[in-house]
């Protein structure tokens, strides 16, 4: 039996061209390598599965390559370089400071840097999840930091740099990571469903970076968990929100459209029909919110980039955006918000939603009367 191995590890950039969505980092570096203005100690601090780990290793291994491109990339050829893809480097070290982060376990790191590389220019230290350290043990490490030996790299990788002793930040210079934009991690999976032969619908790949939520290691996990549940190379819009349990769009569409018609009985009937397909109403609250949110932000052509939906669904929010005046909408968000405020503490919680779309039904008609009589009537 062949073995699997996951989109995140074969996929896993090797350069600094195949990162995705970090090139304020990356050129940075390029740019250090390339002006010898390398710094000793680096700190890659930003949400999980964005590239700070991935980002370290590419580091280390280009500057102990010897045979560098134009382009200020690692040959993949050299002796340091293969010893590098092999894992068979004595010039890399990693440590996961979550499982060793005592005083004795830095100390042992702090002896290992006094000895310079047997091949090669530098040894880089790469320290995972270094907020995790003792405040003893980065006491310990603060001296080797500030002063270590001119062949010695430290880089710090850590998802909450809140929580990393002041001391320690002042003698890094530090790298904020992004968290991957939708329309690039679509693409990076795009290509990779290319690659691997795969059929995949645009709006399902699209769907999958957003559920990602920015990062990108989730995302290549839930493309691997899609594929093996499609088992025939093909990932549609369909078997994506079906396999993730999601809410479809058009469910919300429906809604939009029964609030306009004031129709209680075809909103109450939909609403239970999301109820038995086994969805929660506090995430049908929220998807609501987020869809009234964008109708709202199709109304102006200079906010529609700040919907991140694909191209054919973005077409249907712009319109319905169009059917809909912008009072409507900002009064729906109000009434849908202070639902979701008050959802937990309900006791009857279908019918807390039930009561807050009767008042969506009956949306137009407040309005309507508002406006006739030249005052404001607040929605409770």
């Amino acid at each position: 039996m062949e073995n699997f191995i996951v989109s995140a590890r074969k996929y896993r950039p090797a350069t600094f061209d195949t990162v995705v969505g970090q090139s304020h980092i990356t050129t940075t570096l390029k740019n250090a390598i390339k002006n010898h203005h390398l710094a000793q100690a680096f700190l890659f601090c930003g949400p999980r599965g964005v590239g700070k780990t991935t980002n370290a290793r590419i580091l280390a291994k280009t500057i102990n390559c010897t045979n560098l491109t134009a382009d200020t990339e690692a040959c993949d050829k050299c002796s340091s370089c293969v010893s590098f893809n092999n894992n068979a480097s004595f010039n890399v070290f990693e440590l996961d400071a979550a499982s060793n982060n005592s005083v004795d376990d830095i100390r042992n790191l702090v002896e290992q840097v006094r000895y310079p590389p047997q091949a090669g220019q530098f040894k880089v230290y790469i320290i995972d999840e270094v907020h995790m350290l003792s405040t003893a043990a980065f006491n310990a490490f603060l001296k080797t930091l500030e002063e270590p030996p001119k062949y010695a790299i430290f880089i710090l990788a850590t998802t909450e740099k809140h929580k990393i002793i002041p001391t320690i930040l002042s003698r890094c210079q530090i790298y904020d990571f992004n968290r991957i934009q939708v329309k690039d991690m679509s693409d990076h999976l795009a290509n990779i469903a290319e690659k691997e032969g795969i059929k995949a619908e645009k709006e399902a790949l699209h769907l999958i970076a957003q559920k990602a939520d920015g990062a990108l290691r989730d995302a290549l996990s839930i493309f691997d968990l899609i594929v093996t549940f499609s088992n025939d190379n093909t990932i549609t819009y369909k078997s994506t929100i079906e396999n993730l349990h999601i809410l479809d769009y058009e469910y919300y569409f429906k809604i939009i459209d029964f609030i306009k018609t004031g129709s209680h009985s075809g909103i109450l009937l939909l609403f239970d029909e999301i109820l038995r397909k086994g969805f929660d109403g506090h995430q049908f609250l929220i998807g609501l919110g987020e869809h009234v949110r964008n109708l709202m932000v199709c109304k102006d052509p200079s906010t529609i980039k700040l919907m991140e939906l694909s191209g054919d669904i973005a077409k249907k929010y712009q319109e319905q955006s169009q059917q809909a005046d912008e009072s409507f909408l900002l009064s729906a968000l109000s009434i849908v918000n202070q639902c979701d405020i008050h959802f937990k503490s309900s006791k009857n919680q279908r019918l807390h939603v039930e009561l807050c779309l009767m008042k969506l039904c009956h949306l137009n008609d407040v309005l309507n009367l508002a406006s006739g009589e030249g005052q404001k009537k607040k929605v409770i």
